[in-house]
């Protein structure tokens, strides 16, 4: 939901200030190292209680101070750029210890934020989730499904807390446990599975429509997930598989299936197109990725025949469709005038309560991307200069 104010304390190079974002879109126009990306940064930190860009906290304090503090308040659906104020949130960095409090009451876990005001970041380490190794997709789809089902946050973390002890216990020879861990690492493997491929049918609707919509590349580019263990195999049969593996994993002291080793992959007719793609090609998938990721969160998205928006359907009629903050940083920067009039077409339009915060170097053509209520703010030295609202 839209936020009307951000207010930040020695957080990075930002000037301690309350910033108002009472608007659809809000673009902040700077060099390079005045606080753009810090002031995304900020916003996200308040929608999930951490950085996207892995910073520990002990980073993040301006100068000499030893923490920093953050809050800020979204207005309740449909009532962008309105008074009337559902949540406030406030964080508090002390040095050593987090205070996070959703309208006044005091968080004991980040995952209470997931569900409350997301958001979706566009950035150049995206790029990683097209031509990185598995792990940085499997984190990328694993945060889409976290922001999506309520228990998968808990189930993954329950999974790789048993598969770390069971790779303790084959590297220590403390086989007894393997008994009681194998039945604990299969339950909730089987959650992430099922999740997984929801997920992936998710993404399947709409991601090679999209990418060829945007890229105009002439061919179908599909995702495809390959999970570690095979799609039919129930409880006993994983059992089963499992102890017919324990002495090969007991000689390399690891798991060796399992869905820590599932694959996402970008397929076309000549086999792995992550293989053959330029990485102009590479940049976009993961642009692509980002929206359907936020159209999914929102509640679901239909696109017209020629890949356009054609507006939101929340999925099964129940569910009032929200969309997440989108955070894009410098992201059209890197496409050509025709990919980013197409790119830009799959944002939301005008009137549905959405909210976007876009970064500019000052050369760009940015007034050619105004969506109704926009604010401009030129950034110099972590300050705000607020523009004449477009």
């Amino acid at each position: 939901m839209p936020f009307s104010y951000a207010r930040f304390v020695s957080f990075r190079n930002l000037e301690d200030s309350e910033v108002d974002t009472k608007a659809e879109r809000i673009f902040l126009i700077g060099e390079n190292g005045q606080g753009k990306t810090n002031f995304l940064e900020a916003l996200y930190y308040l929608c999930y209680g951490s950085s996207f860009r892995g910073a520990v906290d002990q980073q993040i304090p301006a100068g000499a101070s030893q923490g920093f503090g953050l809050a800020a308040a979204w207005n309740s659906l449909g009532q962008a750029g309105g008074e009337a104020l559902q949540d406030s949130i406030s964080i508090r960095y002390d040095g050593q210890t987090k205070d996070i409090r959703l309208n006044g009451k005091s968080l004991k876990d980040r995952k209470e934020l997931v569900f409350h005001n997301p958001a979706v970041v566009f950035c150049h380490e995206d790029f990683s989730f097209a031509a990185g190794d598995p792990e940085r997709r499997r984190f990328f789809f694993d945060q889409c499904a976290g922001m999506l089902y309520p228990g998968y946050i808990e189930s993954l973390r329950s999974y790789k807390r048993i598969l770390k002890q069971r790779n303790a216990a084959l590297k220590e020879s403390a086989h007894d446990l393997l008994d009681v861990l194998d039945p604990q690492l299969i339950r909730f493997g089987l959650a992430l599975m099922e999740e997984r491929q929801k997920l992936h049918r998710r993404f399947q609707k709409d991601f090679s429509r999209l990418y060829e919509y945007v890229s105009k590349l002439g061919r179908s580019v599909e995702l495809a997930y390959s999970p570690s263990w095979q799609k039919n195999l129930d409880f006993d049969s994983l059992l089963a598989l499992l102890g017919s593996r324990r002495e090969s994993e007991i000689l390399f002291g690891t798991t060796r299936l399992g869905p820590h080793r599932d694959r996402w992959d970008f397929t076309s007719e000549e086999g792995s197109f992550t293989d053959r793609a330029s990485t102009g090609q590479l940049r976009l998938l993961s642009l692509v990725l980002r929206i359907i990721q936020a159209s999914a969160v929102a509640g679901g998205e239909d696109y017209d025949d020629n890949g356009g928006s054609s507006g939101l359907q929340p999925a099964g009629g129940e569910r009032k469709s929200r969309w997440p903050i989108l955070l894009l940083d410098d992201v059209l920067l890197e496409l050509d005038v025709g990919k980013r009039r197409r790119f830009l077409e799959l944002l939301p339009p005008p009137g549905l309560g959405a909210q976007a915060f876009f970064t500019f170097l000052p050369e760009e053509p940015w007034t050619e991307y105004k969506n109704g209520d926009t604010i401009v703010y030129r950034m110099h030295n972590g300050r705000f200069e607020n523009q004449k609202r477009l």
